[in-house]
């Protein structure tokens, strides 16, 4: 399961990334309380078509209107990175409750949202965030989603992670210099409270030094080397797309962007 950590998010109010205009949306309307989801389709700007899930609630609607909003420019952000070669259908869905969030995407409360297989599912939670961190966890699980099929399950987490929040988070707010930081393990970043914070600040600076050292297009090559199918081990994939060995690029990391 590929997680979008709230508190990441939260812990970046106030920091906005770029955005685009967007077209004229339909809205969602929260669905009567006896009747089943409610959702509506829109037309993103390069023909995608989104599909908008409300499971009810009295915030569910009013998030997905909200997530509407930032689709077309965090699709546009997926595509300048990755290419325009991904899912054609997105599909978002808006829980009416914790145990609902938890039951289809496997999140806990600490959650904003998660990416499952075939869909992007958003806690109740992520209804009380301000807009530029839910700005972020769109991008981010955008990414997850549009690259899913070509993501090995047992892909590095701290690569897939940290290539989303590049993907996601504002480029000038990079966490400073520490010789000291390691790469993050799976514990890491499931461990909730600030430690999973801390994690997903290193995996996320990993791939802002490969992006900044050796230029956007090297880091979505080391995705497809280390996370893909069939996928080489990260020093092996390290090698082949960077063209220097894995501990000589981590030396660079932890003093970047000084070193």
């Amino acid at each position: 399961m590929l997680l979008a950590e709230f508190l990441s998010a939260v812990l970046l109010l106030g920091r906005s990334g770029p955005t685009s205009p967007s077209p004229p949306l339909a809205a969602v309307a929260d669905p009567p309380a006896a009747a089943g989801p409610a959702s509506t389709t829109m037309q993103l700007p390069d023909g995608r078509h989104a599909e908008l899930i409300a499971l009810g609630g009295a915030h569910s609607a009013p998030l997905l209107n909200r997530i509407a909003a930032e689709l077309p420019a965090a699709a546009d952000a997926v595509s300048a990175f990755w290419g325009p070669d991904w899912r054609r259908e997105v599909v978002v869905v808006a829980t009416a409750s914790d145990p609902q969030f938890a039951a289809l995407a496997g999140g806990g409360a600490d959650i904003a949202a998660a990416t499952t297989a075939d869909r992007i599912v958003f806690a109740p939670g992520a209804a009380a965030m301000t807009d530029d961190p839910l700005r972020i966890v769109v991008r981010h699980e955008l990414f997850h989603h549009a690259v899913r099929d070509v993501t090995a399950a047992d892909a590095p987490r701290w690569l897939t992670e940290g290539v989303a929040d590049y993907l996601a988070r504002p480029p000038d707010a990079a966490p400073a210099p520490d010789p000291r930081t390691a790469l993050p393990s799976d514990t890491d970043l499931d461990t909730p409270g600030p430690a999973r914070s801390l994690a997903y600040d290193r995996a996320w600076r990993f791939a802002s030094y490969v992006a900044d050292r050796y230029g956007p297009q090297r880091l979505r090559a080391l995705y497809v080397h280390a996370c893909g199918p069939g996928h080489s081990d990260v020093a092996t994939a390290v090698r082949e797309t960077l063209g220097a060995d894995l501990d000589a690029v981590l030396a660079g990391w932890r003093h970047w962007p000084q070193g």
